[in-house]
């Protein structure tokens, strides 16, 4: 892949995320791609994220002796707090080296999803179980940061003073309802039609708010099958943003760094590599969502056209009848002389040396001997 230019023109990519999503489409779109925002899920804007970040840093600077994780998604919406400031890995390395307790399986699986093992889990899901447990051990003395998500502090925090800790409490931001739902269920419909290049998600409640969005719309399974085809590529900052969308049949791409840079150089990555394109005697050709590109030229074909083309992309060198082609078209014409038409508008504008005819046989699309 060139390391300069539009490698990403005719490509559509959909950003499900609210928090940093004109940061993240505009560095897309420098690139020549064509972003959609449909956030799948909202922050209530009286959390505050200014004291959450800044209660990290102080945490990765000097880490507490014990850490009180009580919801998996809030311990998550931490972590993504953090991986989208770029802070991600050194919020892990730092709760390595802090007593980590659970309240629930849900709070361990988070813990463990991050790579992560709690040194007790409350298999109650209460934080009066907690607060017996760090109390009859004794604390005094001891930090500990309680992660709340939510309403906040639950009487956790008070029990653990009265014992003798210094207590930290933790609030991280709420998610509400989409800023447009409509939106998301016409992403969510396009996705599923293959309608985007990459779907993107910044944080993890907002991969599990988008496919809940597509069971509602019940198209799960088109959903997996563009992207176990290659048609449509699934991008998560970080593997705590990824659980969600493996768990449901998907596999993301995910970069080795949590960061929202490092998640745009992967999608550039994959998307403008060329690996993905067909060499062809005028260059180049790349097939995307609803674009073709010849050399990172946007190609002026109807949605006929792409579809042959795509058709003669499919097998490059192979020559495909007139019969195969007529029934990829849309439309349901039974005519032959349907494809005949379409064929010599998509040579007019590939070109003729690209798009090839074989008297008798019908056409293919010529790749380098």
């Amino acid at each position: 892949m060139t390391g300069l230019g539009p490698v990403l023109a005719g490509t559509r990519v959909l950003v499900t995320a609210q928090r940093r999503a004109d940061e993240l489409a505009s560095a897309l779109q420098r690139r020549g791609a064509s972003v959609t925002i449909a956030a799948s899920i909202g922050v209530e804007s009286h959390i505050d994220e200014a004291t959450v970040l800044d209660r990290t840093r102080e945490f990765i600077a000097a880490p507490a002796d014990i850490v009180v994780v009580t919801t998996g998604i809030g311990f998550r919406s931490w972590l993504d707090v953090a991986e989208t400031s770029e802070l991600g890995e050194e919020l892990v390395k730092a709760l390595s080296r802090s007593r980590l307790i659970a309240r629930g399986p849900k709070a361990r699986g988070a813990l463990q999803a991050a790579g992560l093992t709690p040194d007790w889990v409350a298999e109650s899901e209460t934080s009066a179980e907690i607060g017996d447990f760090l109390s009859a051990e004794g604390i005094g003395g001891q930090r500990v940061v309680v992660q709340h998500h939510g309403a906040g502090d639950d009487g956790l925090e008070e029990r653990l003073t009265a014992a003798g800790a210094a207590t930290t409490g933790l609030v991280v931001y709420r998610w509400g309802a989409p800023p447009d739902p409509t939106a998301v269920q016409h992403s969510v419909r396009e996705t599923a039609a293959g309608g985007y290049d990459a779907v993107a998600f910044t944080s993890a409640p907002g991969a599990a708010a988008w496919l809940r969005a597509v069971r509602e719309q019940e198209v799960s399974a088109q959903v997996v099958a563009v992207g176990a085809a290659g048609r449509t590529v699934f991008a998560s900052v970080g593997n705590v943003t990824a659980e969600p969308l493996r768990t449901a049949g998907l596999e993301p791409i995910v970069p080795e760094r949590a960061r929202l840079g490092a998640l745009v150089r992967a999608i550039i990555m994959r998307l403008g590599d060329d690996s993905d394109s067909i060499g062809t005697p005028a260059g180049r050709l790349r097939i995307r969502a609803t674009a073709a590109t010849l050399d990172h030229r946007v190609l002026p074909v109807s949605p006929g056209g792409l579809c042959l083309l795509r058709s003669l992309a499919e097998r490059p060198g192979a020559v495909r009848s007139r019969e195969e082609l007529l029934a990829d078209l849309p439309g349901g014409s039974s005519d032959p002389h349907t494809v005949e038409m379409a064929v010599g508008r998509l040579r007019d504008i590939v070109g003729r040396d690209v798009v090839q005819t074989v008297v008798k046989r019908g056409y293919r699309l010529a790749v380098p001997s």
